[in-house]
């Protein structure tokens, strides 16, 4: 079960998601659903397409299946997917 505690290392495509800081202001405040992510960057699916959003100086804000959400520094996402979910996260 995917929790704020655990979060970094489950699987990120399907979740709502908030980009509530970047560096880039035009990405801050883009918001959508998670359809793709890579080592760098997550794809969000808006109302007016796909953004890529890098996460390096990003802060995302998840909204996890039960309806919490959680505010997650994009540089500690910053890895291929498959390795982040099986490394131990401290």
């Amino acid at each position: 079960m995917i929790s704020p505690q655990n979060v970094l290392r489950h699987e990120l495509i399907g979740l709502d998601v908030l980009v509530v800081r970047a560096s880039n202001p035009g990405h801050a405040g883009v918001s959508g659903r998670v359809t793709d992510e890579t080592r760098n960057t997550l794809v969000i699916l808006t109302g007016r397409g796909e953004k890529q959003i890098p996460k390096r100086f990003s802060v995302f804000r998840l909204r996890l299946p039960d309806g919490t959400t959680v505010d997650v520094d994009g540089s500690s996402l910053e890895t291929q997917p498959e390795r982040r979910i099986s490394m131990r996260i401290r």
